[in-house]
């Protein structure tokens, strides 16, 4: 059988995605990886290469599966929309995030079947049913429409990650090079972990995995990175260091396999605090780059997330980090209720800090999170191609313009910028006018951003309570 496998492109009211990284679309490889040898696989990166219509005719696929996030529902489901029209018998199938924690979304004529959970052998117990003609009731995960309502079988979120076969990477081989996150290129992903201990209330990662912590043996991880071509390599982990002793483990695995690679992963910043030899142990076999959720400047708003960390734990994450002259990928949280005094308080906190990097999110209540049952009666708008952590779906308490204006600011001043040109310098010379004017369009945008609102009657002078 012939089967294709899509990732979608982000929307065109959606910012950032891939406009500023582009990681490999791991999810679709693994899939991929978990279909028996008999039938022909293919990986249609949308963001890359657009015109799904060129592929369903080259191709002619029987299956074709698309896997989503929250912000990519509307478009996976015109997507499937698109399928159907071209093949009403094609069978059509959604998996991913945004699948297992609100299925319902999905339900579509032109979405035969819904995959909840991790895929990867459900899939290809899916392309055998499908090949033999068999019904799909009792699969682990998969739901259908039925009278009007889903059907959805149970499932286990707790998998043996060390039983899924290393991804399909041969199947990206011709967009290989052209993976990337800002300076680190070409970027190889890699998943060592999945789920994570602990329960920030905006977060709906824990869930997806029962609230377990899910690991792979570093024996298994070190057989599949010494298979990558890649220098640089990125951790597509929940949350990567969480586990200490593993991680010390796998980095002494790592060394003594002589591997050479340059390593960008998340850490939470209480776990660098409690661990700096961790870190040190990591920077000597390549460590470069640490992505930390710091989120707030103040401990009261971290308790209202449920962050489990503290104001301390961040300056001293920051500061052991630097010390090891590893680069910090600082991501901060601005809430919709946030004033212009919040707003200069998290540019001052950015500079106190002397982060080289900071990225601003606005919080947003996704499906599936316990921060989304708490507002969802106050949701300015369901649609989810504003869930891209860039757009509010929250009321805010300044006028609409006046808080994109602050949330712009912040990208242009709370870095200051001598420190901004020692992040410049690590771009290679012929990518800095490419990067400085995608950095420019996205500036701007960002302060006209309000204008998205009008359609939907919201661009009014306040929007707050």
């Amino acid at each position: 059988m012939k089967i294709l496998l899509v990732q979608p492109a982000k929307a065109r009211l959606t910012v950032g995605g891939e406009d500023i990284h582009l990681y490999e679309p791991l999810a679709l490889e693994y899939l991929a990886a978990g279909v028996a040898a008999d039938h022909d696989v293919r990986i249609l990166d949308m963001r890359l290469e657009p015109d799904l219509a060129r592929a369903l005719a080259e191709w002619a696929p029987d299956v074709v599966g698309i896997t989503a996030y929250t912000v990519h529902v509307r478009t996976a489901r015109r997507l499937f929309d698109q399928v159907k029209a071209w093949n009403p018998r094609a069978l059509t199938v959604v998996g991913g995030h945004h699948a297992t924690v609100a299925p319902r979304d999905f339900l579509s004529p032109a979405i035969d079947l819904i995959v909840r959970g991790e895929g990867v052998a459900v899939f290809g117990e899916i392309v055998e049913r499908h090949e033999r003609g068999a019904a799909f009731d009792g699969i682990p995960g998969v739901g259908f429409a039925r009278d009007g309502g889903l059907v959805m079988a149970e499932y286990s979120p707790a998998v043996d990650l060390d039983a899924i076969p290393h991804p399909r990477r041969d199947l990206t081989a011709q967009h290989r090079s052209r993976y990337f996150s800002e300076w680190m290129r070409p970027l190889a992903s890699m998943r060592t972990s999945k789920g994570c201990p602990y329960r920030c209330s905006f977060c709906a990662l824990w869930k997806i995995t029962g609230g377990r912590y899910l690991r792979r043996q570093p024996d298994r991880i070190v057989e599949e990175l010494a298979g990558i071509r890649e220098e640089c390599v990125f951790f597509a982990d929940d949350e990567s260091l969480v586990d200490a002793e593993r991680m010390k483990t796998l980095a002494q695995r790592i060394g003594d396999a002589g591997i050479a690679k340059r390593y960008y992963l998340y850490g939470r910043s209480d776990t660098i605090a409690g661990h700096p030899d961790l870190l040190e142990m990591w920077r000597k076999i390549g460590l470069e780059r640490v992505f930390v959720g710091l989120e707030f400047c103040t401990d009261e708003d971290l308790r209202y997330i449920g962050k489990g960390s503290s104001v301390d734990d961040n300056a001293r994450a920051v500061k052991i980090l630097h010390d090891l002259d590893i680069e910090i990928a600082a991501s901060l949280i601005v809430r919709p209720d946030f004033g212009h005094e919040q707003f200069a308080a998290l540019a001052r906190y950015c500079r106190e800090l002397d982060l080289n990097f900071a990225g601003f999110a606005v919080l947003t209540p996704l499906p599936g999170a316990d921060l989304f049952d708490q507002v969802q009666d106050r949701l300015l708008t369901r649609n989810t191609d504003y869930c891209d952590f860039i757009h509010t779906v929250l009321p805010t308490a300044l006028p609409l313009r006046e808080f994109y204006r602050e949330f712009a600011r912040l990208y242009t001043g709370a870095i200051p910028m001598a420190r901004q040109l020692s992040l410049v310098r690590r771009y290679p010379l012929r990518e800095l006018v490419p990067v400085v004017r995608s950095a420019r369009r996205m500036y701007g945008r960002m302060r006209e951003l309000w204008r998205d609102y009008e359609g939907e009657g919201l661009a009014r002078e306040g929007t707050g309570d």
